[in-house]
């Protein structure tokens, strides 16, 4: 059974993917949101509120800090991790906090899988029995730490950050929403390590978002800004957050968790 309020994103999906949605009314997303392949990747551009969005796999010694920082600052923010962070040892007390302290804990799948090849978005790298039972497996190990709540939607951002329609669609069919990082402020480079031909200093990286926040027609709203929570770079970004939520808050935003950017709700329906 598809829940109700899931619908009118599924639909939209099945339109961008030239799937025929028999027996429904007809559906138009809200212009306000941003879709690429069939996934989420903006919300509403006329809300000056954006969500913070951290995704985690076997590195993620900046958890505490990222916690701390966010309780300190009044800040609820989005996780989103791997099978491989769930079973890191000592890692249960930061997804316990997570839930705890009322963040949004959701999956980025349980092996981490490459659903497309880089050089050709089109083509899927694993079966649809693959994909459902990988994301199946990473959303029961987390609601064992009390995420995701039976009955509602799950947001889910894919691993690697790379997919295709079929795979939101695939997505949907588990009641969950597929969602992207926005794009323009670069704030995802922060995994990159020392070396790296993508690497960019943290510091850089912080006056980077600043600098889309100014350039952009709409500024930084609606927008799913990812960080990591941990990786192989001696320069962490996340050392940096306090000073993001500063400049951010001064400049008028307010930080939402992902279910509260992209409430279903918020999608219109109309008549033909």
């Amino acid at each position: 059974m598809i829940h109700g309020k899931l619908m009118a994103v599924m639909i939209g999906v099945a339109m961008l993917a030239g799937v025929g949605c028999a027996g429904s009314d007809p559906f138009t997303i809200d212009p306000a949101w941003t879709f690429v392949q069939g996934g989420v990747t903006r919300g509403d551009r006329t809300r000056k509120e954006l969500a913070l969005i951290f995704t985690g796999g076997d590195k993620g010694e900046g958890s505490e800090l990222i916690l701390d920082t966010l309780l300190d600052n009044g800040v609820k923010a989005s996780f989103f991790v791997t099978g491989g962070y769930v079973a890191a040892q000592g890692y249960g007390v930061w997804l316990r906090r997570m839930v705890d302290e009322g963040h949004y804990l959701g999956p980025h799948s349980h092996g981490h899988l490459l659903y497309a090849p880089w050089n050709d978005r089109r083509v899927t790298l694993v079966t649809e029995e693959q994909f459902k039972d990988d994301l199946r497996k990473n959303i029961d190990s987390l609601r064992g730490y009390g995420a995701m709540p039976m009955g509602e939607v799950i947001y889910f951002i894919p691993p690697y950050e790379w997919y295709n329609t079929r795979h939101a669609i695939w997505a949907h069919d588990l009641n969950c929403i597929l969602f992207n990082f926005s794009t323009g402020s670069g704030s995802h480079r922060d995994w990159a390590p020392e070396g790296h031909e993508t690497f960019r200093p943290s510091r850089k990286i912080l006056a980077d978002i600043l600098e889309c926040e100014q350039t952009d027609p709409d500024g930084l709203n609606g927008h799913l800004l990812l960080l990591h929570l941990g990786g192989e770079r001696e320069d962490k970004m996340y050392r940096l957050l306090g000073d993001l939520i500063d400049a951010l808050r001064e400049r008028g935003y307010r930080f939402v968790r992902v279910d509260e950017l992209l409430d279903p709700t918020r999608i219109k329906t109309h008549s033909p």
